[in-house]
């Protein structure tokens, strides 16, 4: 967990020993459950816009800065394995963003073919899931 302009705690899943700067920022997700405590949360009843950036979603899943360092195999944050209908998912690739160096590099993965989950000007790049590494 990290703070971005003083007010948002964003989520990263670092699988590095401290001090090596390795980690991926979780920027979005499409809501699945517990929808109607995300839109408590947020204030909004869209679907689209609970968890559509990295500080909505944090807030919509009332991760906080104090989650910071806990595992995200054993919680309070977990990140599992994907369920079998996600093993076979089209990868979409694109530019990062909100960055002035590096912009080239290809690191922003999303899975493709869904409104929810792919922004506008992405575009896909022909992997799977299993191409982009474990989950």
């Amino acid at each position: 967990m990290y703070q971005s302009y003083g007010i948002h705690a964003l989520l990263n899943a670092v699988c590095e020993p401290e001090g090596v700067g390795a980690g991926v920022l979780i920027r979005a997700l499409e809501p699945v459950e517990g929808i109607e405590l995300m839109r408590s949360r947020r204030g909004t009843p869209q679907i689209k816009r609970l968890c559509s950036g990295p500080g909505k979603l944090t807030q919509a899943l009332g991760i906080e800065l104090r989650d910071n360092g806990t595992d995200l195999a054993r919680g309070p944050v977990v990140i599992s394995g994907r369920p079998a209908e996600w093993r076979d998912v089209q990868v979409a690739v694109d530019q990062r963003i909100g960055i002035t160096k590096a912009v080239e590099l290809p690191w922003r993965f999303t899975a493709a073919g869904q409104p929810v989950r792919v922004p506008a000007g992405t575009r896909a790049g022909g992997l799977t899931a299993a191409d982009a590494g474990p989950a």
